[in-house]
């Protein structure tokens, strides 16, 4: 074969006392790993030159997380955006009060992807918020969405619309919700023509009425008018759902709703720590309390049976602590799947 060798390396774990040491660059390299699935070497040796950058602006000595998270945000969203002074207040104010009704609806999903930061400040062209989500490790390796899943996806979604017609009434909530709605509508649509969601109420067994092209003019046609008419009933059935779902979650919980709103307007950013320390006394003694989805009137006259909402706990991964090691109790940070352009590889964003 000409020349070529290949040697195999086995390599021990390092001894307690040079592991100890390690804890903290091992802790760093998880959460790097939790953001950027997906990015190839020439993506993460551009993430890392921003970093560095950063670093030594600030004349420090080392790269520390904070200045990876922040390259990925202007690598992501792209820089930060300066806000003219007139009506600063009630446009902040605005955009915490839409990006806490997706955090907040995030964390009030049982099972529903880990919310990883929410923050307010404005970067790219029309950025004004963003609520960030990292997908569960099974979802990332296996690439399934179940049924119940695509629900609260919806429901996150339109948290942040919600959140406006709670605190501004319905005549005040504004466009901002403008790409959330297209998501909303997007995924509805898949459910029902794609993947078979609502096969009960159309009739028969499960059938794929269109392709990954969707229904545009140049894509082939499976459904008669007829069928199209009711597969457009059973989207607005699900969006209906989750329009409901939401409102009543987010209804209960005004009160988290609100004091996540001034966190931001405060804070302006929030990490997965500072998020469960505001939502912890609130989700603490929820359960018994939980609204329940009221039941929807199907198409074909049947009703969905009724589920509890039950709020779920939030997974917490701080920033390494100063001492070093892991903080008892934090478990492994789930990576991240890419959506859509744009975005980190894997993360799910919302907002305005």
């Amino acid at each position: 074969m000409g020349g070529l060798a290949v040697r195999l390396c086995l390599l021990a774990w390092p001894p307690t006392r040079s592991r100890q040491s390690t804890q903290p660059l091992l802790c760093l390299c998880a959460q790097v790993a939790a953001r950027t699935l997906g990015f190839s070497g020439a993506s993460l040796a551009n993430l890392l030159n921003e970093a560095a950058i950063l670093a030594a602006r600030r004349n420090a000595t080392a790269i520390s997380y904070g200045e990876i998270d922040q390259a990925l945000d202007r690598l992501t969203f792209g820089l930060l955006r300066p806000t003219s002074a007139g009506g600063a207040a009630a446009r902040q104010r605005l955009i915490a009060v839409h990006e806490a009704g997706h955090a907040v609806m995030g964390l009030l999903c049982e099972g529903y992807d880990t919310l990883n930061k929410v923050t307010i400040v404005p970067r790219g062209v029309g950025g004004g918020g963003v609520t960030l989500f990292t997908p569960q490790p099974d979802r990332i390796e296996t690439g399934l969405y179940s049924l119940r899943h695509l629900k609260h996806r919806m429901a996150v979604a339109l948290g942040g619309t919600v959140a406006e017609e709670l605190f501004f009434t319905a005549d005040g909530v504004t466009t901002g919700g403008a790409d959330d709605l297209q998501q909303v509508r997007s995924l509805a649509r898949r459910m029902v023509a794609q993947w078979g969601f609502a096969f009960h109420n159309l009739g028969g067994g499960p059938v794929a009425w269109e392709g990954e092209e969707g229904n545009g003019p140049f894509a082939p046609r499976a459904a008669s008018a007829e069928t199209e008419a009711e597969i457009d009933a059973q989207v607005t059935n699900l969006v209906d759902e989750a329009y409901a779902t939401c409102r009543a979650a987010l209804t209960q919980h005004r009160a988290l709703l609100e004091e996540v709103a001034e966190a931001l307007i405060e804070e302006e950013t929030l990490d997965a720590a500072r998020m469960a320390q505001i939502s912890h006394p609130h989700l603490r003694q929820s359960p018994a309390a939980a609204p329940a989805v009221k039941a929807h009137q199907s198409v074909s006259g049947r009703k969905k049976a009724e589920r509890p909402w039950k709020p779920a706990t939030a997974a917490v991964w701080p920033k390494p602590p100063a001492h070093g090691g892991r903080p008892r109790g934090v478990r492994e940070p789930a990576r991240v799947r890419r959506d859509k352009g744009g975005k980190a590889p894997g993360e799910e964003s919302f907002g305005i």
